[in-house]
């Protein structure tokens, strides 16, 4: 990413000012305000806004980003989830996993995609509001068409059918839950209704009670799952959301799951990837992350054909003539120079909430930034394209909170950069046992 071409608002509130801030404290991607970070993103704006303008009026997009370790992915797709959001677009992030999120399990990602739905005025699981809002528009359709109050039940049933009507052709179980939670409601009973809303977002083993109360069967399955992912895109629609924008984070763990799984995920990905286009979810923008070695290797894509030519994309070229168009988008991670542009735009935003805003840019000048992301570098095998997680967090956390808050603190003479490998994550961890491994065989100590 460059470090040129950045668009700062003018005025950055404090509150959002403190998000960001506190989040590289902890060396984690802030949640939200990541356009006051955002840098060398410029040239994807153009074309990723026309995408999610078109899925705003009913299109549907997949887009995968390939990208080394700490090339900046998870910070992409949520920059891109806030522009979404600013499109009225709800969005749903969740990290693939064996054991938490298994591609191969449809189902388990539908579920984990409800539990962290959000939107611009709610924060996950937001899938309550939204139907309630869902079920106040049909309401309020049916009194702008004549219906009276003793008529409105029967009216709401009529236009549920009627806007669930492509869904339940596909999954017809997703709106007699939505007459089932409606009807708890009227009834108040509270729990049922709370139990029957779970079982519409996905979770297993709701009470049986519930279930009968709204005249459901079983568990989510497989195969019900794309059906449901229908019915919430249109419920998201009607009740006043242009779409939902979904990110599967870190699909190269595939790579490392049983052959018979793996195979499974890869073929479901291929499924999804072909639903979108077939235009099934309309309103859907769909994005998945990965490695190159994900999709170039033969432990990924490429063990699949049909998926390894859906994805398929020229990086031949030079990076700078990139298609952001194309099906497939590469992130080609931090330079020094980049590194250092951010660590300046940190530098400025922290300044600007500073209590010693004029000693912090006395004393941690570009020079210093320079230094200390050259140092950061070098403590991770000289891998400057995984540096910035933990470049930002000693930036801020060490470095800027201390000159801040103690008027003598001088970064060059009382702070020595340290790495504990309690704060890397694996990857940084076994970058950094480059620079300590032993010199030759004779320096290993042998336990005989």
């Amino acid at each position: 990413m460059s470090a040129t071409g950045s668009k700062r608002p003018a005025q950055v509130s404090a509150a959002r000012r403190r998000t960001v801030i506190d989040a590289l404290r902890r060396g984690a991607v802030p949640e939200s305000g990541l356009d006051l970070l955002a840098t060398g993103l410029g040239r994807f704006e153009a074309a990723l806004d026309a995408e999610l303008d078109a899925v705003a009026s009913g299109a549907s997009v997949f887009k995968a980003v390939r990208g080394e370790y700490g090339s900046g992915k998870t910070f992409f797709t949520r920059w891109l989830g806030e522009r979404a959001k600013r499109r009225n677009l709800a969005v749903a992030e969740m990290q693939i996993s064996e054991t938490e999120t298994p591609l191969h399990k449809l189902e388990t990602v539908y579920r984990r995609l409800t539990e962290r739905l959000t939107t611009a005025s709610f924060p996950p699981s937001a899938m309550r509001p939204v139907v309630d809002a869902w079920f106040y528009a049909l309401e309020e359709d049916a009194l702008a068409a004549g219906a009276s109050e003793e008529e409105l039940p029967q009216e709401v049933e009529k236009l549920l059918v009627a806007r669930l009507a492509e869904v339940s052709r596909h999954a017809p179980s997703f709106a007699t839950a939505l007459r089932g939670y409606r009807a708890a409601l009227a009834d108040g009973d509270e729990a049922t209704a709370a139990a029957v809303l779970a079982w519409l977002g996905g979770q297993p083993h709701v009470a049986a009670a519930a279930r009968r109360a709204a005249g459901v069967r079983g568990d989510l399955d497989h195969f019900g799952a794309f059906g449901f992912l229908q019915g919430l895109l249109t419920v998201l629609r009607d009740s006043g959301h242009a779409g939902l924008f979904v990110v599967l984070d870190e699909v190269e763990t595939l790579q490392r799951v049983r052959s018979d799984a793996r195979d499974k995920a890869l073929n479901a990905l291929r499924q999804l990837i072909d639903e979108v286009h077939s235009g099934r979810f309309p309103g859907l923008y769909l994005v998945i992350t990965g490695t190159p070695a994900f999709y170039d290797g033969q432990q990924g894509v490429q063990r699949l054909a049909p998926l390894a030519q859906r994805l398929a994309t020229d990086f031949t070229t030079d990076p700078r003539f990139d298609n952001p168009r194309a099906v497939q988008i590469r992130l080609p991670g931090f330079t020094q120079e980049s590194l250092v542009g951010l660590g300046v735009t940190i530098r400025n935003l922290y300044t600007a909430g500073a209590q010693s805003p004029e000693r912090i840019v006395a004393t941690v000048d570009d020079a210093y930034i320079a230094d200390l992301a050259k140092a950061v570098g070098g403590a991770l095998g000289g891998k400057v394209g995984v540096a910035p997680r933990l470049f930002l967090k000693k930036l801020v956390g060490d470095v800027l909170d201390r000159v801040d808050q103690f008027a003598d603190f001088d970064p060059r003479q009382h702070y020595r950069l340290t790495v504990e490998s309690s704060e890397l994550t694996d990857v940084e961890r076994n970058l950094a046992a480059t620079m300590t491994a032993s010199a030759s065989a004779d320096d290993i100590e042998l336990e005989l």
